[in-house]
């Protein structure tokens, strides 16, 4: 069974010539971490979904996936 999109996190970064390097320096995580999220093996805790969208200068909205 195919995995389902839940965040938005590797667009985002895309969008705002980021790497998942930047990220996790940002956030002080390992970078294996951060790339999970990006290919949403895991996903970030709504804590650090806020931290993410703080360091992307972008809503949270934009960081997932709506279901409608």
């Amino acid at each position: 069974m195919p995995k389902k999109p839940i965040n938005r996190i590797k667009i985002s970064l895309v969008e705002h010539n980021k790497t998942n390097k930047w990220l996790a320096q940002k956030l002080n995580v390992n970078p294996a971490t951060v790339s999970r999220w990006c290919t949403n093996d895991m996903q970030p805790s709504l804590e650090t979904l806020i931290e993410i969208s703080d360091a992307l200068n972008v809503n949270v909205r934009e960081l997932l996936v709506s279901n409608r």
